[in-house]
């Protein structure tokens, strides 16, 4: 039986731990050190089931958040001791096995292991919001945007009502995230400022660490390239993304626009400094071969070789890179007059982000594909006196493509393409694209 000091040891690491969770999306990650340290006092030689599930808790949440190689074991060690029947109606050790299935980056856990506990959790508007941001996260990060979208909206409205400013910034900005991917990019701006302004007032580290973050796909969406670029900088400068799992897919990215904007040294210095990461790391079976391709960007077979690996994508924590490394090859497809490629991957990125809700980027990868597929390429006028440059943003804007998808298309800046069409209406005597289009589709002359 349970003794008087057993007791209260199991009150005061409850006691330590509920501060934490109050704590956690505003204190520096260094500073939860202090935390850990005290749990593992009260944990004692002989530690009581409840006080090591938050001890590990703790400890693994910190730990990932300081980059500590420990991390995982305590994680999986929280989760194993997390019985469901005996604690599935506390609300904090609920919160803790949820808080650890995220940060063990096994969001579909999020879901099919928790979502029953917190529907019967009878617990105040703070812990729901928590809860339910945690949830709406786990869903949007595995592919459920739709439900993912949901979830967190319920969440910032019970953080508006429990006066929880720092959980609403949160819930906030994971929402700016999932609407510019679900394609209200009018609401992800506005979400994201939003979340911008409540981290301030907050003076929450762990928010604005991420709102950079959840920018990304807002600029990819709209079709700013130049500001896409500069947030995943930003990121891959500062290392955000190691909490998310996205830690090295954004440097390949920023790599790949690198190498396809002509800068290939620029390109490999930023791989060369990371080692692929371990195959249980979400995108793993395929960063090896995407790091191939980035190193001959038109080689057919390096290409085909990193098509071949996004067959071993298949977690649902993998749905949305999936999509995009389909996307950004079927594109250099197309640019380098591969239709068929193109069409097969343009198809197969459609295809993923229709099933998952994302009609932001299903959007831009349509536009890609209509101009593959769609009012068959216009005819090539050899008679016109254009550089290869103005011909192809020519023939981008004569098929509807507005500057930025021209710009997203072709991997230059939509200033550049503004450029090349104020020579291009001057060489061929047009004054709209209407003309531009009627011009490129008049026969040659002879």
């Amino acid at each position: 039986m349970p003794t008087d000091a057993t007791d209260e040891r199991v009150a005061a690491a409850r006691a330590v731990a509920e501060s934490f969770l109050d704590d956690a999306r505003t204190a520096d990650p260094t500073a939860l050190q202090a935390t850990v340290r005290r749990l593992e006092e009260l944990r004692g030689r002989a530690p009581a089931g409840e006080v090591e599930l938050l001890y590990r808790t703790v400890a693994g949440v910190v730990g990932v958040r300081t980059r500590q190689p420990y991390a995982s074991r305590h994680l999986d060690t929280a989760l194993r001791l997390f019985d469901p029947d005996r604690y599935g109606a506390d609300g904090l050790l609920l919160e803790c096995a949820l808080l650890c299935a995220l940060s063990a980056i096994r969001p579909h856990e999020a879901r099919t292991r928790f979502a029953d506990l917190v529907d019967r959790l009878a617990a105040p508007p703070a812990r729901r919001a928590r809860l339910l941001t945690m949830l709406g996260l786990g869903d949007a990060w595995s592919g459920d945007l739709v439900r993912g979208q949901d979830m967190l909206a319920r969440a910032r409205l019970l953080a508006i009502e429990a006066g929880r400013v720092e959980i609403q910034a949160e819930a906030t900005s994971f929402l700016a995230k999932v609407e510019a991917l679900r394609g209200d990019t009018a609401a992800a701006g506005a979400y994201l400022g939003e979340a911008r302004d409540l981290a301030a007032r907050a003076a929450s580290s762990w928010v604005a660490a991420h709102i950079a973050e959840c920018a990304v796909p807002l600029h990819l969406v709209n079709g700013d390239v130049q500001a896409w670029a500069g947030v995943l900088e930003f990121l891959v400068g500062t290392n955000v993304g190691a909490n998310s799992g996205l830690f090295y897919e954004h440097r390949w990215e920023l790599a790949t626009h690198r190498a396809l904007s002509g800068d290939a040294q620029a390109a490999l210095a930023l791989l060369a400094a990371v080692p692929d990461p371990p195959l249980e790391w979400p995108g793993a079976p395929a960063l090896p071969a995407w790091r191939q391709w980035i190193s001959a960007p038109d080689d057919p077979e390096a290409m085909a070789r990193f098509e071949r690996s996004l067959t071993g994508l298949n977690r649902p924590v993998e749905r949305l890179s999936r999509a995009r490394m389909a996307w950004l090859l079927g594109e250099r497809h197309a640019r380098l007059g591969r239709r068929a490629d193109a069409i097969r991957l343009l198809e197969t990125a459609a295809s993923g982000y229709a099933a998952m809700g994302a009609g932001g980027p299903l959007a831009r990868v349509t536009a890609v594909l209509d101009s593959v597929t769609g009012p068959a390429a216009l005819p090539v006028r050899h008679d016109l006196s254009l550089t290869p440059t103005e011909l192809r943003v020519a023939q981008s804007v004569a098929m509807g493509l507005s500057n930025r998808e021209t710009a997203a298309q072709l991997g230059v800046s939509a200033k550049t393409v503004e450029f090349h069409l104020a020579n291009i209406f001057r060489k061929l005597a047009v004054r709209n694209r209407t003309e531009l289009a009627a011009s490129l589709g008049r026969p040659a002359r002879t």
